[in-house]
This record gives structure tokens, sequence and C-alpha cells, in this order.
């Protein structure tokens, strides 16, 4: 299965120099958030599968979602055998949605603990931010959770996938890499990254 993942910002590529043919290679798009419902939306209407989100930081989903798309937010979201653990949002750092303390997120993981079990684990975690000290920023807003560690060294998906830290901010963030111990790969899903599974 080809995936396309999006997130932060969008592709000139996709949006500005659209041509159709360009999303038919993709059986699934995926977006890590923040980004413009109508660019979600459009994407959407022209792929052969479904396009599945979780909120950013910075996006309206709330008061304008995007139209045709599967919002995975605390769920685990199965399509053609793909396990995709939807959790968004970033670490709070002033009032606002979509934000949360390390606490905020555990509860929301606690909260997951039987369909984990039924479901035997997930495939993708699917998320806006990264987890903490691994392709994050020191400072408040970009920091990471600590509880995503907890996810991947216990289930193992194959990929995690996240945004929030864009590429162009310095810092060191990576596009990919794997996660030490395990066999997941994380990505950096900043505008646009193709996976495979």
């Amino acid at each position: 299965m080809k995936i396309l993942v999006l997130s932060d910002v969008p592709s000139k590529w996709l949006w500005d120099f659209f041509e159709r043919e360009k999303l038919e290679e993709y059986d699934l798009i995926l977006s890590c958030g923040d980004l413009p419902a109508e660019y979600l939306s459009f994407l959407v209407t022209f792929a052969k599968g479904p396009l599945l989100y979780v909120h950013g930081n910075h996006d309206h989903y709330d008061r304008k979602p995007p139209e045709g798309c599967i919002c995975i937010e605390d769920q685990i979201y199965e399509y053609e055998g793909i396990r995709i653990l939807g959790l968004g949002g970033s670490m709070r750092y002033k009032p606002g949605d979509n934000m949360y303390t390390e606490q905020e997120m555990c509860k929301r993981v606690r909260k997951l603990r039987w369909s984990l079990l039924r479901s035997k684990g997930f495939d993708i975690l699917l998320t806006h931010s990264p987890a903490k000290g691994f392709n994050d920023l020191e400072d408040w807003p970009h920091r990471g959770f600590e509880v995503f560690h907890h996810l991947l060294k216990k289930y193992e998906p194959k990929y995690f996938l996240h945004g929030h830290v864009h590429l162009n901010y310095g810092g060191g963030a990576k596009r990919e890499q794997q996660y030490p111990g395990t066999r997941t790969t994380v990505v950096n899903a900043y505008e646009k990254w193709v996976i495979e599974i």
C-alpha cells in the first residue's frame, strides 16, 4: 500500500500545480494536522482512497472540518488491514484548542487500552507532535510527548508519522529515521512524504 502523508504546509506541487494523475498512485492519504480544511477537501475529491486526519494546534477543524475526510482522533482506524492510531494536538503552551499537558495526553492514551488490546496494537501512529527528545525542539511549543515513547516501545508500529516541527526551523530535525531498538520508522511529514506498507 502506498500512502501519501501530509503536514503543516500545503504542497505547491499538489495544490498550486495540481494534476489529477499525481494522486492516482496513492491508496491512502494521512494528514498530521495544521493544514487548511479546503486543501484536504480538495485532495480527497480526487483521491482513490480515504483521507484520514488528526488535529494540529493551528487548524480549526472543530469549527470547519475538511469535507469528505475522516477524523481518527483517539481511535484505532483500520483500513485494508492497516491499523492506524490517531493522537493529534501539541504540548499546551498557551490557552487554546488541541493542546495538551503531558498528563492529559497520558490520559488519552490510557482511555485507548481496551481498543489497543482488541486490535493487538497498531501499524501506524499518526500524531501532530513528535516524541519528547526525538525529533522535537527544546522550546515549549515544539516539545514532544513522553508518552509516545511508551507506545513505540510496547507496540513497535511500522511507522510513527508526525508533523509540527517544520524542517526549515533548523535544530537538526530529520525527515526519516529509525526509532532505537525497534522496527519503527519515524517520519516528519512536513509538507508531504510517501511511505509504503
